[in-house]
């Protein structure tokens, strides 16, 4: 009787420090610097909930706002960045800021760089999923563009030149 309740306790604890540590799936992305470039950093992605909670920290940039964007395609081989593709947007909505719910699934707020040009940043957002689903965010791409998000211009919020590409893997 002693191990049957031992056992029973034993799972419950599990299970409770399971639900701490929000149990869902996560993804990281290790960012590198295209070319002539040298801006690098790690992103991470994890869901709490019902959204994803993407944290980052990012550093090579010029100091202030710069466009940040999942794209459709998990390659960065071409060396600029533009083999990633556009940004994703598997519902086909127009490029808005991440407080619109109509919008690309892979728009997220602009990163912020100091002085000493590192942006750390922190959101959560809905729309993306991790592993499953048509807004799943594994094995596409994650941008870190040269210009600031105008959250306006289609379909890409003229946020420039590419300076930094990463995949977005299951961890």
């Amino acid at each position: 009787m002693k191990s049957i309740i031992s056992i029973a306790v034993t799972s419950a604890l599990i299970a409770g420090c399971a639900g701490l540590s929000g149990g869902g799936p996560s993804a990281t992305a290790t960012l590198e610097a295209t070319k002539g470039n040298t801006v690098s950093g790690t992103v991470n992605f994890t869901t709490k909930g019902d959204k994803v909670v993407v944290s980052a920290r990012i550093s090579g940039l010029t100091p202030g706002n710069h466009g940040f964007h999942i794209h459709e395609k998990g390659d960065c081989s071409s060396g600029d960045g533009l083999s990633a593709g556009g940004h994703f947007n598997p519902a086909s909505q127009a490029h808005a800021h991440p407080s619109t719910m109509a919008r690309h699934v892979g728009d997220m707020p602009m990163l912020i760089a100091d002085g000493g040009g590192v942006a750390s940043f922190t959101a959560e957002l809905d729309l993306m999923t991790i592993g499953s689903g048509a807004n799943d965010i594994v094995g596409k791409g994650l941008i870190v563009h040269k210009d600031p998000d105008d959250f306006k211009t289609q379909p890409t919020g003229n946020s420039g030149a590419r300076l930094a590409c990463g995949v977005i893997k299951k961890s």
